[in-house]
């Protein structure tokens, strides 16, 4: 698996979770998924992602660019 399907898969679950949590908890959690999608827009202007970061150090994965073989 790459950072980039990771990043993905996190900020997928990471959006649901918060939908959940609205719905059960309490309709500040909300906020959760707006730092999701504030997060999104900012690492693809930057092409930075702590996440990203955090995905490579806690786990070894590679980017999309790492992975392929020439």
């Amino acid at each position: 698996m790459t950072v980039e399907k990771a990043i993905n898969i996190f900020a997928g679950f990471m959006i649901l979770l918060s939908v959940v949590l609205t719905n059960l908890v309490s309709p500040l959690f909300v906020w959760l998924t707006v730092f999701v999608g504030v997060n999104l827009i900012q690492s693809s202007f930057t092409g930075i992602c702590p996440a990203a970061i955090v995905l490579k150090k806690l786990f070894g994965l590679k980017t999309e660019r790492e992975s392929v073989s020439l």
